[in-house]
């Protein structure tokens, strides 16, 4: 085995035994000589699943954060109750004070808990900005390019800065590539750079231009019908042999992305797993 990737956290689940779905999203992470975790969900079902999918969460050599929103980072403190210290590598904006607002709604989505609250129960943030490899043949994509004409950001998404609530570009949104025999393997978290934003930027840094497997939130659940059309015109180009769709990728994104796919599609649900 060179990589195993499990899902600890997600809205659905496929393994019919003792795990929770919830929104939210959380990946354990096995290498050769280290594992490590993607994400922490909202932090109600990660400590459950982890035990009923026996994934021993004491083992993990850090946590990488995908960007600051509740459902992402949720689970921080009872996971600190497991693993502590614990280095998290992450982006200096997943501290940010962030809100969901449409029409008269307003939702805050940010991280649950002040960092010196994480710090004390262990938590050693790495934050940085620029792509790097922060592990043997693991790559953090840093902030990433928007550059695709059809990939936007939620106008929904607000942040606070200076006491005022302005568009939230979301630069701390990162995703992982790790290298692999058989070509790249990304992991997206909920991908608000856009999917293929996240690619294309991963195949510049990287100089590898051969996709193995794409895991993860989409984010195409909020997207319009040219932006899924052109995102699956060029996941065919890239010829990427597994897609595991999950989070916000939404019910009907999902069976268009089925369709185009067929048996290289695969729901990364709860308990769902990809072995190279």
């Amino acid at each position: 085995m060179e990589l195993k990737i499990t899902i600890l956290v997600e809205n659905s689940v496929i393994y019919p035994f003792d795990v929770l779905g919830e929104h939210g999203f959380s990946v354990f992470i096995e290498m050769k000589d280290f594992s490590f975790l993607f994400d922490t969900g909202q932090g109600k079902a990660l400590i459950n699943n982890s035990l009923a999918l026996k994934k021993d969460l004491r083992t993990i050599k850090f946590l990488y954060l995908s960007h600051g929103h509740y459902d992402h980072t949720g689970g921080l403190v009872e996971l600190l109750k497991v693993k502590s210290p614990l280095d998290i590598y992450a982006h200096p904006d997943i501290f940010l004070e962030r809100y969901w607002i449409k029409e008269d709604i307003k939702k805050y989505i940010g991280i649950p808990f002040p960092r010196f609250y994480l710090e004390n129960l262990g938590a050693k943030f790495v934050l940085h900005r620029e792509f790097q490899e922060i592990a043997p043949n693991v790559f953090s994509s840093g902030e990433v390019k928007r550059e695709t004409p059809f990939e936007k950001i939620d106008k929904e998404m607000k942040k606070k800065v200076e006491g005022q609530l302005v568009q939230d570009d979301i630069l701390d949104d990162y995703s992982l590539a790790i290298k692999t025999k058989k070509g790249l393997v990304i992991i997206l978290g909920c991908a608000h750079s856009g999917m293929v934003n996240v690619i294309n930027h991963f195949v510049q840094q990287t100089g590898i231009d051969q996709i193995y497997a794409v895991i993860g939130g989409t984010h195409l659940g909020f997207a319009d019908e040219e932006q899924l059309e052109e995102t699956i015109k060029v996941l065919k180009d890239y010829e990427i042999a597994k897609l595991g769709v999950s989070h916000c990728t939404g019910l009907t994104a999902s069976a268009k992305i089925f369709n185009s796919f067929r048996e290289k599609f695969f729901f990364a649900s709860v308990g769902a797993v990809l072995e190279v």
